[in-house]
């Protein structure tokens, strides 16, 4: 789906595939998990033996399995983004920034609509839009539009999950997949894993933070020490002073520390009509939009 649309719209994209790598039996047997999982949702999948992931991408360890998601790649996400901001502006949507919601009153259970009161944080005066329907969208903030709306023993107590990211200036070893090692759960993430943007540079990212200022921005230089050990796991031959900090980003969970992994949230919510929570939805989300963006149409319309 988001192949097709960014060939059809020329957004730069690239199908890199991705490498999950083991390095104990254990890992291995939940790679193996992954693998069954994705078989019974149709997602490509396939082990990589250790012979071939050798001569594809020498540099990279994996000392028990590979698995390969065939199907993955990377996007010029600002471009993906303002492509879906002008599509939508065409066909008659309307955006508000910086216009934060402070209130939502449900109207006979939804049934007639929602009023939605925001504030310019230009002014600081309020306006109001009314909608029949009603999609909580909001990342980061989604747990407290839930909570205006939803009876207090449905609310969410968010968590925020702060990950840097970090440069590297080296022009070796430079793989041409991407490469993640294998889930721990606990660590409430992915693990710090080698990407590539569209000029084919590597960088490496994100970790795991957690903080309770879901606008803390400010990359602490502790977490390179870390993200270098992490790294050389998987990438042994990595040239530690060229790595360095560069940006953080925030990631919305509905688990938090030691509380296992949390999936999206995607449901038409009980005794509201016509409002569908998006909830805890993290990376990957803008590259899954779209099929989100379906989901929330059956829910909706079907």
């Amino acid at each position: 789906m988001l192949y097709e649309l960014c060939t059809k719209q020329g957004i730069a994209h690239r199908n890199t595939k991705k490498w999950v790598v083991a390095q104990t039996e254990q890992q291995w047997a939940d790679c193996l998990k992954l693998h069954e999982h994705a078989r019974v949702i149709g997602v490509p999948t396939r082990p990589v033996s250790l012979d071939e992931g050798r001569r594809r991408e020498p540099d990279v360890r994996a000392t028990t399995g590979i698995l390969e998601s065939e199907t993955t790649g990377i996007v010029d996400s600002h471009g993906l983004m303002a492509f879906l901001q002008a599509d939508f502006q065409e066909r008659g949507g309307g955006c508000a920034f910086h216009s934060p919601v402070t209130r939502i009153e449900t109207v006979d259970q939804g049934r007639g609509g929602y009023r939605v009161v925001t504030r310019d944080a230009g002014s600081g005066e309020d306006g109001v839009v009314t909608a029949d329907t009603l999609v909580n969208s909001a990342g980061l903030f989604a747990c407290a539009i839930n909570n205006m709306i939803l009876p207090a023993e449905r609310h969410r107590k968010p968590y925020y999950a702060k990950g840097s990211y970090f440069s590297y200036s080296a022009s070796h070893p430079k793989p041409a997949t991407l490469v993640y090692p294998a889930p721990e759960p606990e660590q409430g993430g992915l693990g710090t894993h080698l990407t590539l943007d569209m000029a084919g540079r590597v960088r490496f990212g994100p970790d795991t933070e957690w903080v309770d200022d879901p606008t803390d921005l400010v990359p602490r230089k502790d977490r390179l020490a870390e993200a270098i050990t992490a790294v050389q796991q998987y990438l042994p031959g990595v040239d530690r002073s060229a790595m360095a900090m560069d940006y953080c980003g925030i990631r919305p969970k509905l688990a938090g520390p030691g509380q296992g992994m949390s999936d999206f949230v995607i449901r038409r919510e009980e005794g509201c009509d016509g409002f569908v929570n998006l909830l805890g939805i993290e990376s990957p989300g803008l590259t899954s939009s779209l099929a989100i963006a379906d989901m929330v149409e059956e829910l909706l319309y079907r």
